[in-house]
């Protein structure tokens, strides 16, 4: 595995990590609780140290199986929650102010089994509160040593600046990937400049750059590869299918190359793989196996931008 320091400080974090959205068994097909506990085992054993989780993954399942597969090896892990996204009834809600914040810390601690969180991030912006409230309830969280450092998911350079305004963020975690790649206007060139990590979700579209999707699939209502990435949809799954049969003449497994071609990414400093078990543990974090050549990258530069 291959390690970077973590922003403002010398420890160090994998660049690549262990996304767990799969293990809430609800959203990607369902799940099986025993592998995704093997999963986790499994990406440590390979030398993933940073594992991202979240309460809304399964209602806080993800977080609980997390929990229980660092508790002999927390030393070794780089524990990433979330903050945010209310389950009511049937319907989420964002809720980023202060009382909720202090509700679900408590509960991911519990879940996790840790008295402290590595990385606490906002889910989602929540446009009721003022982001000047919300990192201010961050912030005491890190001074009752509940959340070792801070960081947002989702949000635009606009909300992002506002919020370095009130304290220190330090990493950005959004969707990007070969086909999706919006964060490269503006928001990578700012964390770069500013020194916030950024961590990358989606990085695979949802499962469409493994190539294994050679027609529409049928998804659920509720499956996030139908609610949540476009790819699979309309004329952007065909495009897609067009850049995967030119991604296929570099001649490696797409998953990998798909994983490679972000981590390598200026600014970037982990790229996440969701895993539902031991066997895709394997076949995604073996990209760290290899790095696509200079001329391999300006090459899959050149290719049309989804």
């Amino acid at each position: 595995m291959k390690y970077v320091n973590f922003p403002g400080t010398e420890e160090k974090v994998s660049v690549l990590g262990l996304g767990t959205w799969v293990f809430g068994a609800e959203n990607w097909g369902g799940a099986d609780e025993q592998q995704s506990f093997l999963a986790v085992e499994k990406a440590m054993e390979l030398g993933v140290n940073f594992i991202d989780t979240a309460p809304f993954y399964g209602n806080g399942l993800a977080e609980k199986i997390v929990g229980r597969a660092i508790k002999k090896c927390r030393d070794k892990a780089f524990i990433a929650t979330k903050c945010g996204l209310i389950r009511e009834g049937g319907w989420v809600s964002h809720n980023l102010s202060p009382e909720s914040i202090s509700r679900e810390i408590e509960l991911s601690r519990q879940r996790l089994l840790v008295d402290e969180v590595d990385l606490y991030l906002c889910h989602w912006p929540d446009p009721a509160v003022a982001i000047e409230d919300t990192v201010e309830a961050l912030l005491k969280l890190q001074k009752q040593k509940k959340v070792r450092h801070l960081g947002v998911c989702n949000f635009d350079l606009n909300l992002l600046k506002k919020a370095l305004r009130v304290g220190p963020i330090k990493v950005l975690q959004v969707q990007y990937s070969l086909l999706e790649r919006e964060t490269e206007k503006e928001l990578l060139p700012f964390c770069l400049e500013k020194g916030i990590g950024v961590m990358a979700y989606g990085v695979m579209g949802g499962g469409i750059l493994t190539g294994k999707y050679l027609e529409k699939p049928q998804l659920a209502k509720k499956d996030a590869r139908r609610m949540f990435y476009a790819f699979y949809q309309g004329e952007k799954f065909e495009k897609s299918q067009k850049l995967i049969h030119r991604l296929q003449g570099l001649g490696h497994p797409l998953n990998q190359l798909a994983l490679n071609w972000v981590r390598q990414q200026p600014g970037i400093m982990t790229a996440l793989a969701g895993c539902r078990n031991v066997a895709q543990v394997a076949e995604n974090f073996g990209a760290i196996d290899w790095d696509l050549s200079s001329d391999e990258l300006e090459r899959i530069g050149e290719l049309e931008k989804f």
